[in-house]
């Protein structure tokens, strides 16, 4: 009978990209509590080396800091180096790097009578660089780290990857279409690639987080004056049936799920957590 546990993920090594992150930290000490060995790879590398030091000091694992950007190429495959040195192998790759910016998020969230005089503050004023850098960071920066860790997987036929989606993927949420297209983009590829490897042994998932406060999405939830809720902040709360934004802790489990050989016949699957959002009609 199948081991109903995740012991299979001790001593595996898994390359986690945008790790220097809130997230990120919470993935890699939780892959670390089971066993995980960890390369901690974000483009400043005092983040990683941050994260690297406290799950070194928390759980005595071996883990190292990598700097590495996943828009360029050639800057991680100098990681992928660096990884194989301390390494003999990569076993699993998270593809955590990803995020939102103000210059690709419209301040209103309807075209209205009232607006119509002001199109700067719609669609039309967006800002073609700070879209492409948004759309880029999480579609090219899931894409591009995969091609460069994944080839071994693949001649080795053994291998897990799990993308992070979001919960707006499925239902595109205003002010954010830079972001929304990306996440969308990356469930597309999760279910391409997952067949593509599929003969290979290789695994390919993701996971879907809901609405989670993070450094990236705060400026639009909470007000930064009075710290409480924005009132788009109130409607995330009121149309999420448990009430509340996610911790990052909250993702730990699905993550292992996904990554253990528990989940071994899953794959192309992406995976909600999001405290039933998706499934809300409001009503």
């Amino acid at each position: 009978m199948q081991n109903l546990s995740f012991d299979d993920l001790k001593d595996k090594v898994v390359v986690l990209t945008g790790g220097g992150g809130v997230i990120g930290a919470v993935l890699a000490k939780g892959l670390a509590k089971v066993g995980a060995k960890l390369a901690i790879l974000d483009i400043k590398k005092e983040f990683a080396d941050k994260v690297a030091d406290q799950v070194r000091s928390e759980f005595g694992t071996e883990v190292i800091g990598v700097e590495a950007n996943v828009l360029d190429k050639s800057s991680l495959q100098e990681a992928k180096k660096v990884v194989l040195e301390k390494y003999p192998q990569v076993d699993i790759l998270i593809n955590g790097a990803g995020g939102n910016s103000p210059k690709a998020t419209t301040k209103e969230e309807f075209i209205t009578d009232e607006n119509i005089n002001s199109l700067e503050d719609t669609f039309f004023g967006l800002e073609m660089e700070g879209f492409q850098k948004v759309f880029d960071l999480n579609f090219l920066g899931t894409l591009l780290p995969t091609m460069v860790f994944a080839q071994e997987m693949v001649e080795r036929k053994s291998g897990v990857i799990l993308n992070v989606s979001s919960m707006n993927s499925f239902r595109s949420l205003t002010k954010i279409p830079a972001y929304s297209a990306a996440k969308a983009s990356i469930n597309n590829f999760t279910e391409w690639l997952a067949v593509h490897f599929a003969k290979m042994n290789v695994r390919v998932n993701a996971i879907a987080p809901g609405f989670f406060l993070t450094n990236q999405n705060r400026f639009l939830l909470i007000d930064e004056n009075t710290n409480e809720l924005t009132a788009r902040g109130k409607k995330i709360i009121d149309n999420t049936p448990m009430g509340k934004f996610g911790e990052a802790e909250d993702l730990l489990g699905g993550t292992l799920f996904l990554l253990s050989d528990v989940s071994s016949f899953i794959t192309g699957i992406v995976l909600p957590i999001d405290g039933g959002f998706n499934i809300y009609s409001g009503v």
